[in-house]
């Protein structure tokens, strides 16, 4: 019997480079050695990408995710059919951002029923879904309400460093509205355990500050780190867990890149995706944690300007693969996930 989890592979934006990325990747020995992948997306257009990229591969057309076979060389697809053949590649489309939220809606389903261990997520673009009538400010949120989870994190993963977010988007002046104790201390918990399922027994885990030098005794801020993050962060530490702060963000991301910390907890999105970006877009794995599955994507956009020319570098999504097969939970993980 097989124990590589199976992964729901969504297609994303039929007109950026998901379609390119995906195929190639689900076919990539590195992948196929860790888990078994299907993709949910549009046959016609995962044909035309295979053949952008030279990909020698067969596709399988399946109903449903339960019926994939995982035979070597041939790539399982549910072919949702909502794409038209002559989608241009790299314009925005109506079409195209409704059948990305579609790709996803077919992934949850499957993971609620059991059906999957993990979702891999090519990218979407965000002006596309709207325009296609689903207003999401992006794929986390998207994941958490059709799975009906109440909250969830983005945690941004890489070889040198991995930050969780306590908030993500919304502007600078709304985070630090919304940052609060409990929230905190409820983002600490959802990275903590997800290096835990890695296989890190006893994470470290520095909390950044929101102010320059962490406020420095209120010389700067309104006491914000006082009243916001440390009752959040002793919380945790009376809980079990190795956490440290609130630090100051510069000084924090520097030990943790040296490896000092396991994981950084990021007030608001720049202060995280700031650091991992300057390592390269291609090194980083998005990854949501919280959800009854782990999910993870590439940490880039659609790149509608080298879309349909081959020129896409497939590294990131076979590594936000290879962590969705990482990071899939057992049978009885995703039981206690679904019942918590």
């Amino acid at each position: 019997m097989n124990a590589t989890p199976i992964v729901a592979v969504t297609m994303g934006d039929g007109a950026g480079v998901g379609p390119e990325i995906v195929v190639e990747a689900v076919v990539s020995p590195d992948v196929l050695a860790v888990c078994r992948p299907v993709v949910i997306g549009d046959l016609a257009r995962l044909r035309q990408a295979a053949a952008i990229r030279g990909v020698d591969a067969t596709f399988n057309v399946v109903a449903d995710v339960a019926d994939a076979t995982f035979q070597d060389g041939v790539v399982d697809v549910v072919d949702l059919g909502l794409l038209p053949e002559d989608l241009p590649w790299g314009r925005l489309s109506p079409v195209a951002g409704d059948a990305a939220f579609q790709y996803i809606r077919v992934a949850c389903e499957a993971a609620m029923a059991g059906k999957v261990q993990a979702i891999c997520t090519a990218p979407l673009n965000k002006e596309a879904l709207h325009a296609g009538g689903h207003v999401f400010p992006g794929h986390t949120e998207m994941l958490a309400e059709l799975m009906g989870v109440d909250e969830v994190s983005m945690m941004l993963s890489t070889a040198k460093l991995k930050v969780v977010h306590v908030t993500t988007h919304v502007g600078l002046i709304d985070a630090v509205a919304r940052i609060e104790p409990g929230l905190v201390e409820r983002t600490i918990r959802r990275g903590n355990e997800a290096l835990v399922r890695a296989g890190n027994p006893h994470p470290k885990i520095g909390v950044a500050a929101i102010n320059p030098h962490a406020g420095e005794n209120g010389l700067f801020g309104y006491g914000e780190e006082a009243e916001k993050i440390a009752p959040g962060v002793e919380a945790a530490r009376a809980d079990g867990i190795d956490a440290v702060g609130p630090l100051p963000a510069d000084t924090l991301f520097f030990l943790a890149g040296r490896g000092d910390y396991d994981l950084v907890v990021a007030m608001y999105h720049d202060q995280g995706h700031g650091p991992v970006k300057v390592l390269g877009i291609e090194a980083g794995v998005n990854i949501t944690v919280g959800l009854p599955v782990i999910r993870t994507s590439v940490d880039h956009g659609t790149a509608f300007d080298i879309a349909g020319t081959g020129k896409a570098d497939v590294a990131s999504m076979i590594e936000a693969l290879r962590q969705a097969a990482e990071l899939a939970p057992t049978s009885g993980a995703m039981s206690q996930s679904q019942g918590a």
